[in-house]
This record gives structure tokens, sequence and C-alpha cells, in this order.
């Protein structure tokens, strides 16, 4: 289902009662998994939104790849239905014209790093490009809470440097290697990273995976079983801005999964 209907989307400023239904209350803070109470109250109908915290970062642009932590629940029962945080997969959202749905786009677009956002309304109109609506009705009341970490541009790339290729001399027993030296903040384990990535199977040294194929950076948390074999090792005490490279016997995550790869990443960004 192409989720583009048509949206009015009321904005409030705080949770709590609003003209046309009333709004969840939302506890805990960025980057942390929301605890959401729904009330006793109707919904209302149309889609509504209300920044919850407000981020210091660089506001996100139209034209962005926005990353951001999602929980999406339903109002009826506030079951969950889905949420990025135990997964350790924040969500990767390509504004392309085709998939998201254009309350995403309202929530999202503007919003500086760093801040909380609810969103309310109908399930046609919350769940993002390919969630499984999991036989809700398009018109069942979802709630989700975004956090957003950064909007970046589809080609954002190291300042000044051409587009990682894979070295020639590079074998899946490749130690990690620094390509360019970063100066930002030190990248830890347990952080979330902002890449753009190629990674290549051996031995034919094709590219098999790319960020650029997907429509730009992507975020990946820094824990083991949520990113491919030597990630953690080959990213961990680097610092933004860096580009590395090293070689992997296996491409799967959990471990222990798919062929032998190589991978060339760029840091963007580390929260």
């Amino acid at each position: 289902m192409r989720l583009l209907w048509p949206a009015v989307l009321v904005l409030v400023t705080s949770c709590g009662a609003t003209e046309g239904g009333t709004l969840p209350v939302v506890t805990g803070t960025f980057g942390t998994r929301p605890v959401v109470s729904i009330p006793r109250g109707k919904p209302g109908r149309l889609p509504r939104m209300a920044v919850l915290s407000t981020g210091s970062g660089r506001r996100t642009m139209p034209g962005d790849v926005v990353l951001a932590d999602v929980e999406i629940r339903r109002w009826t029962d506030n079951t969950p239905h889905l949420n990025t945080y135990d997964a350790n997969q924040p969500a990767t959202v390509v504004f392309d014209g085709r998939r998201v749905p254009d309350t995403w786009s309202q929530v999202l677009i503007g919003q500086p790093a760093g801040s909380r956002v609810l969103l309310v309304g109908p399930a046609a109109q919350v769940l993002g490009p390919d969630m499984d609506p999991g036989g809700m009705g398009a018109a069942e009341t979802l709630v989700a809470v975004f956090d957003v970490l950064g909007g970046y541009p589809p080609d954002a790339r190291l300042v000044g440097r051409p587009l990682p290729a894979v070295p020639a001399d590079l074998t899946p027993m490749t130690p990690p290697r620094t390509l360019i030296g970063g100066s930002g903040a030190e990248v830890r384990d347990g952080a979330k990273v902002i890449v753009q990535y190629v990674a290549a199977a051996w031995p034919s040294r094709a590219a098999v995976d790319s960020s650029y194929r997907r429509g730009g950076p992507s975020a990946f948390t820094l824990v083991p079983g949520a990113v491919p074999p030597g990630w953690l090792t080959g990213l961990g005490g680097q610092r933004v801005g860096a580009r590395v490279t090293f070689g992997s016997p296996m491409s799967g995550y959990p471990e222990g999964t798919g062929g032998p790869r190589l991978y060339v990443i760029d840091i963007l960004d580390a929260i």
C-alpha cells in the first residue's frame, strides 16, 4: 500500500487535551525507549503532533535523509506495534516522494537533531515506509514517538573526499585500517553511528551493499548482534570524520552467517 494519503496535521505544543481529542502522556529522556500513557478520552479524527522536547542540533531540511528511533503503539490497548530501540536499529527515512506518508514529512522535517516528537493519527498516516500493518485497519488510531537523531544529505560524505572505494589489497583477514583520520568525537561502544558505507563480496570484490544504493546515510547501534561482524572493533575508538576499512570472514549478524565481506566506512556522526 502506498502511503501518500493527504493529511491535515494539527500542531500542539505539549501533551494534554486539545480540540478534537486528547493526547497521550510520554515520559522518559531522549534516546531511551519512551513510556507512553494513553488517556481515556477519544483520540480525535485528524492526525496531530506535539514537540515533546527540542534538541540543539542541526535542523532537518527538505531533501535530507532523516534518521530516528521510533516507538509505535495502538491507541485502543497501548500494545506495542513496533519499536527500533530494542532492535538497536534506528529507522532510515528517505523522502523520495513515493513511500513516506505526508505526516512523517511534517513531523520530521524542520526538527533540530535531539528532538522528541509525538504523532497521533490513523494507521494509514502513521505507519512509515515498508511497515507491516499487522492486520489493523487503515483508520485504527496509532501513537508514534520519534527521537530525531539527525538529518543528512543523501550524498553526505567526508568533506572534500571522493566516494569510498575498496582498497586493492583488502582481504577478509585485514584488520581495521584508518584511511582518513577523524577529528570529531570518539566513537564508543553502544553509540549510534551515522555512516556511509560500501560492502564488497570476497573474492569477487563486487559491491553487494551500500548506503548510497539505499538512499543515503544509515544509523547503527554499536552493540553485539546489531552490526555486522568486525564493526565493533573496526569503528570503536575511531573519531567522527574518519574513513575506516577492514575485512570480515562473515557478513551477517547475528554473527556467524553469510560469506566474507570487505568494508569501507565513512563515520559522519556519533550519538
